[in-house]
């Protein structure tokens, strides 16, 4: 199969807490190094942000990447890229006309507009991730401002025009089954754990240890991990120390390892709390390793990363149960899953657990075991190849004539043509209403 994957960011590895921590990043990769060990052949396109990245680049695992040029070469916020996504369209629609692919995959609601953009005309069936939904990383109940209300709805557009839409937990098809997407259209697959870098034992230097127990936390330092409620609970843990794996590149995250510092000094448990900082991909096991139990206190987690790493590391896990980290813990079997935002709740869960030698074993045992059956990058990949597969089958291209002279202009595919027919042209219509509020910085 021919794949083509239209990416945000790709990279091999991901800092813990970097600034633009970006967590489908990693996972392109890895599934693009998958996709093609399996013997498919793969092209990525990303956005080039430096201008020394060389255009297009054979890699050692196998895809081919491509660095296309579409607004400035620098690493941008998500509503910033939206203006440029017309000329990354118009980059596609040339590359698939010399080189049609079988399937094209956007990692992205930003990469998905390009994506379809293009591929409308050329009759290239699409398949559209989503790693989070905007109405899920707002918070429901809340009002969006005008980015994330214009995000939401183009979220919408693009889920209803992709042949299929892939997340990464069950809570999302419910998300999308309330925007009006049918769960027969949706395919869950979760992202995957590199299980050769994460292992149960490893050469790495442990980080130092006294008599406490270790309960480690990783993530950005944002308010939104709820790294304060781990600090929170360590008064009802007096034998317990905390590690906080977390990147301080800019100031927000420097506001918010000020006050979890001055929390901990409030409750008085200042001296069991260490912010390790920035923990690089490479550091990331040994940490993991070193800990009794590994903590994880989002509250509105996409990826569960850090608990999957650590049921690869054969570590238990205490997680909020929310989003990915629902699907991923198996309660009472891998870990436990607590209330979100209780300290109380993860302090009693992580003191039974460590009173408990036995089933604190066995949970790292289970860990282990389901982060092998289950997420595995092979595994994933089959199952994103079962979500081609399905599209593909089901997909009729249009007649070569008609996507002849593709070209994208101003938010939209358009053949060079008018077209009587206004109801196939609506979706394209709604990607270029939805790219010129972000442009406008108006929402409808």
């Amino acid at each position: 199969m021919r794949i083509a994957i239209v990416a945000e960011h790709i990279s091999p590895t991901a800092a813990v807490g970097g600034a633009h921590r970006d967590h489908s990043a990693p996972h392109i990769a890895e599934l693009s190094a998958a996709l093609s060990r399996a013997g498919h052949t793969l092209t990525v396109y990303t956005r080039r942000v430096a201008h020394e990245l060389p255009d297009r680049v054979a890699t050692e695992h196998g895809y081919t990447l491509v660095q296309v040029p579409a607004g400035p070469a620098t690493v941008l916020a998500e509503p910033l890229l939206v203006p440029s996504m017309s000329t990354f369209g118009s980059f596609l629609a040339q590359e698939w006309m010399r080189n049609r692919p079988d399937v094209a995959h956007a990692d992205s609601w930003t990469t998905g507009i390009p994506t379809q953009l293009a591929a409308r005309d050329l009759g290239v069936p699409t398949v559209q991730s989503y790693i989070t939904l905007g109405v899920t990383e707002h918070g429901r109940g809340n009002s969006p401002d005008n980015d994330t209300s214009n995000r939401i709805r183009l979220e919408r557009v693009l889920a209803k025009g992709a042949g299929r839409v892939v997340v990464t937990c069950s809570e999302q098809v419910s998300d999308l089954a309330r925007m009006g997407l049918p769960r027969t259209r949706v395919s869950v697959v979760p992202l995957g754990v590199d299980l050769d870098r994460f292992t149960v034992s490893g050469s790495e230097t442990a980080p130092r240890r006294g008599q406490r127990y270790r309960l480690v936390v990783a993530g950005e330092l944002m308010p939104e991990e709820g790294l304060d409620v781990a600090v929170a609970a360590l008064p009802l843990m007096p034998d317990t120390e905390l590690v906080i794996a977390g990147g301080v590149a800019h100031d927000a995250a420097v506001d918010e390892r000020t006050r979890l510092l001055d929390l901990a000094e409030k409750l008085g448990v200042h001296d069991r709390v260490h912010v390790a900082g920035y923990v690089s991909h490479d550091d990331m096991p040994a940490l993991l390793r070193s800990a009794d139990v590994v903590v994880c206190t989002s509250g509105r987690e996409p990826s569960a990363s850090v608990a999957l790493e650590a049921m690869a590391c054969g570590r238990p896990v205490v997680a909020s149960a929310v989003g990915t980290l629902r699907d991923t813990v198996v309660d009472g079997v891998t870990g436990l899953l607590v209330p979100p935002r209780s300290p109380r709740a993860l302090a009693t869960s992580v003191r039974e657990l460590l009173a408990d030698v036995v089933r604190h074993g066995s949970f790292g045992v289970a860990g282990r075991d389901r982060a092998v059956t289950r997420y595995s990058w092979d595994r994933v990949a089959t199952d994103t190849l079962a979500a081609y597969g399905r599209v593909v089958r089901r997909s009729h291209p249009l007649p070569s004539s008609r996507s002849h002279a593709s070209t994208v202009a101003r938010g939209r595919v358009n053949t060079g043509e008018e077209r009587a027919d206004a109801v196939a042209r609506k979706p394209s219509d709604d990607l270029a209403v939805g790219t010129q509020d972000f442009d406008t910085g108006n929402s409808q």
